[in-house]
């Protein structure tokens, strides 16, 4: 079962195939190293800012909710309160009380 070489425009068409599929594999092969090297990257990358160990809130109140700004953390008690500390969460800068 020998088959004939390709002759004509045929085998043109053969090489060209062949060059889009080598092409195909070597960009997925290179986007595929891309995305692990991108992933690796996001996951090895330390947190911007992070909360102090401890803030110091008012006797009885408990903290429901805590978000923190550039320069602030605010902290909403149970008892329908925004407390806004400097970074470090010892000192208060601001009380707001909810309706």
């Amino acid at each position: 079962m020998d088959e004939a070489p390709l002759t004509g425009p045929d085998a043109g068409l053969v090489r060209y195939l062949k060059w889009l599929v080598t092409t195909l594999t070597v960009t997925m092969i290179v986007g595929l190293v891309v995305l692990i090297a991108v992933v690796v990257m996001r996951l090895n990358e330390t947190p911007g800012q992070s909360f102090p160990d401890e803030i110091a809130l008012p006797d009885g109140a408990a903290a429901t909710a805590i978000t923190r700004g550039s320069d602030w953390i605010a902290v909403v008690t149970d008892d329908d309160r925004i407390l806004i500390y400097d970074t470090t969460g010892q000192t208060l800068r601001q009380e707001i009380a909810v309706d």
